[in-house]
């Protein structure tokens, strides 16, 4: 049966017949020539799905990763009140112990600490220069917002902080921002800096923003260190 075809007999009132051919029979209404394209098209669409939810997957995984490397990286601060640093000796009178011990107390009843300061530097070359630093040290989730918020409550005390902008931080990290505001002696420049152990304020009278920008981070660089 080489070209024929075999037809099967109808039975009375029964179904059509089928023919029986060389060609595959088809069992559904669907076009064949678009079904093979149909189904390459949906594996098609499931391997991008599953691509993009994979590639979401480890970005986030990398974000966390550097995030949670820099907290372990950053959160064991230490901080110390050397006899001189950056160009500046330690001023141990009365009225600067007095002046320091105020500033310590008021900026650790605005944030929770682990161990605060406060101390007084005098510049040997102008006593109207002095530099007014305090902080402590504390495990800070959001270091930005936090020094943001303590910008703020220093506004409340002092005036406005005006030009508040962010300077380079140094090689610890972190944020670094610096402004100016207004007191009974003129405008002085404010500086802070924040990472994931410590919070640290200054005022720096007599001193543009730029300088007191580079004072402070010097001044970062010799009091900061890390376990």
């Amino acid at each position: 049966m080489s070209d024929a075809h075999l037809t099967e007999r109808p039975a009375a009132d029964g179904p059509e017949p089928i023919d029986l051919t060389d060609e595959p029979i088809q069992l559904s209404n669907r076009d064949p020539e678009s079904a093979p394209e149909r189904r390459g098209t949906w594996s098609r669409r499931r391997r991008v799905a599953w691509a993009v939810a994979a590639v979401v997957g480890l970005a986030g995984a990398a974000v966390l990763g550097t995030a949670g490397m820099r907290i372990a990286q950053q959160k064991d601060a230490d901080l110390a009140t050397p006899d001189r640093v950056a160009g500046l000796v330690r001023d141990d009178s009365d009225r600067a112990r007095s002046t320091s011990d105020y500033l310590r107390s008021g900026f650790a009843a605005d944030i929770d600490l682990d161990s605060s300061f406060g101390t007084v530097y005098r510049d040997p070359a102008d006593e109207k220069r002095s530099v007014l630093v305090f902080g402590g040290t504390t495990l800070l989730w959001q270091p930005e917002r936090d020094l943001d918020s303590l910008f703020k409550l220093l506004t409340d005390e002092t005036g406005k902080v005006t030009g508040l902008r962010e300077v380079p931080a140094g090689r610890f990290g972190g944020v670094m921002k610096c402004g100016t505001t207004s007191g009974d002696g003129g405008d002085f420049a404010v500086c802070g800096w924040a990472d994931h152990g410590s919070v640290v304020m200054a005022i720096l009278p007599g001193r543009a923003v730029e300088d007191a920008g580079r004072l402070f981070r010097s001044i970062r660089e010799e009091i900061q260190t890390r376990g």
